[in-house]
């Protein structure tokens, strides 16, 4: 594609060289771009972009873009490649991506998942009860890329660049899929990973204190209100009627088509808080569906399942699944990490969960006391370069509910891990 096509949606603020070249390939990672390519130099917490123009350029890069605050004439680049300064390089990537490859997001229906918690168990749901319908469904997430049943490939964080997620998105098209489903985090609203996506829902699990650290969220309220961006881009809102501050959406987005879930509070999926059973190994509950008394089981056990399970219903409901279908869809699911029982000769109860969260934390064992039969141990860590203040939160919840804790190191990035330990462990201290 021509690169003053791919331009067409960009701000741009200078440039120089011919803009009517061919360009064959784009992306933000120098190491990655290849001959005829558009290289999108990014700044990021550490590093400036524009370093990795050689690289780039050396790599088979014929034009490159830049922030808005580079000299284009300073930076001497001798061969005739034309620089163009933008207004918003993280937008303009996306742009870029979407004009690339034929905004594929228009081509099928689209979900977006987001939430502190519950985003990777709610996708596999929507996912399930709508391959239980007959749709061919593709999902982009923090375990994997899949395409009409098959799995792509495996992923390395929540949400992929815009350019990754416009590819995955290409080949779902290429591939008939019908619905697509995307994993948002607060970083990917930010960071403009999903600008341009056309979604038709837009899912809010819940919100609770995560990533508030110098290189994620200044506060909680620029976490909600990244959050909050993608209910801004869908056709319809599905956010969970019993948290407090997602609840509030109902009022920031007025003229929003709002589908609401709970247990406490009177939702559009709702699920009656005196049917509800809660084993070590499923939860039970019943749903008014379309003004029928619907049973619905998934073998995810706690009571986070169940909002998880809510969300996931009121989302696919959007494209009229019948009951039968979200109990065939949700019954036998297993999530990879997520409250995922794990067989073992011994016949004790091992879990594996995603909880890194104090809230997510709290969940998790909270439910496991309410079920087990001896004693609690509990082992994890957390990663490095991250929200450091939830570190002796966690300590004291794991300390506190669970019998033993065993603290691990867990991507200690750039930080000592001695440090990141220390920094959980809370010590409780008794008057004599």
């Amino acid at each position: 594609m021509k690169l003053n096509q791919l331009l067409s949606e960009v701000t741009i603020k200078n440039s120089i060289g011919d803009l009517n070249l061919e360009i064959t390939n784009i992306h933000s990672d120098s190491r990655k771009i290849k001959e005829g390519g558009l290289f999108v130099a990014i700044n990021g917490f550490s590093k400036n972009g524009t370093d990795f123009i050689p690289v780039a350029i050396e790599n088979g890069a014929k034009a490159i873009l830049v922030e808005p605050d580079v000299d284009i004439a300073s930076l001497q680049i001798t061969q005739e490649i034309p620089i163009i300064s933008v207004e918003n390089t993280r937008k303009a990537l996306a742009q870029t991506a979407c004009a690339f490859y034929h905004h594929p997001s228009q081509k099928l229906k689209l979900i977006g998942v987001t939430g502190t918690k519950g985003k990777t168990t709610t996708t596999f749901m929507i996912k399930s009860i709508l391959e239980t319908h007959g749709f061919k469904v593709g999902l982009i997430g923090s375990i994997a890329v899949y395409i009409n049943g098959e799995k792509i490939e495996d992923t390395d964080r929540t949400t992929p660049e815009s350019i990754e997620i416009q590819k995955y998105l290409s080949q779902m098209v290429e591939q008939k899929t019908d619905i697509a489903i995307i994993e948002v985090s607060s970083q990917a609203t930010k960071m403009e990973r999903v600008t341009g996506c056309d979604f038709d829902v837009g899912v809010f699990t819940n919100l609770s204190e995560d990533h508030i650290s110098p290189k994620e969220h200044p506060n909680m309220e620029d976490y909600f209100n990244c959050k909050l961006e993608l209910l801004k881009m869908a056709k319809c809102a599905v956010i969970n009627n019993d948290d407090e501050k997602v609840r509030t959406i109902q009022n920031l987005l007025p003229e929003k088509t709002i589908l609401t879930f709970g247990i406490e509070n009177p939702s559009d999926i709702q699920a009656d808080s005196n049917d509800v059973i809660i084993t070590d190994s499923y939860i039970d509950f019943t749903i008014d569906y379309y003004h029928k008394k619907e049973k619905i089981e998934a073998a995810i056990p706690g009571k986070f399942s169940v909002y998880n399970a809510l969300g996931a219903i009121a989302a696919a409901s959007y494209f009229d699944i019948t009951a039968d279908e979200i109990r065939a869809g949700l019954k036998d699911l297993k999530v990879l990490g997520r409250s995922e029982l794990v067989p073992n000769p011994l016949g004790i109860t091992i879990m594996i969960d995603y909880a890194h969260t104090p809230s997510s934390l709290e969940s998790i064992l909270t439910a496991v006391n309410t079920y087990a039969k001896g004693k609690v141990i509990c082992a994890w860590g957390v990663g490095g370069d991250r929200d450091s203040a939830k570190r002796p939160i966690m300590g004291e919840i794991s300390g506190r509910l669970a019998d033993f804790t065993v603290l691990m190191s867990d991507q200690v990035r750039t930080e000592d891990p001695l440090k990141i330990l220390k920094e959980i462990e809370v010590r409780h201290h008794s008057n004599w």
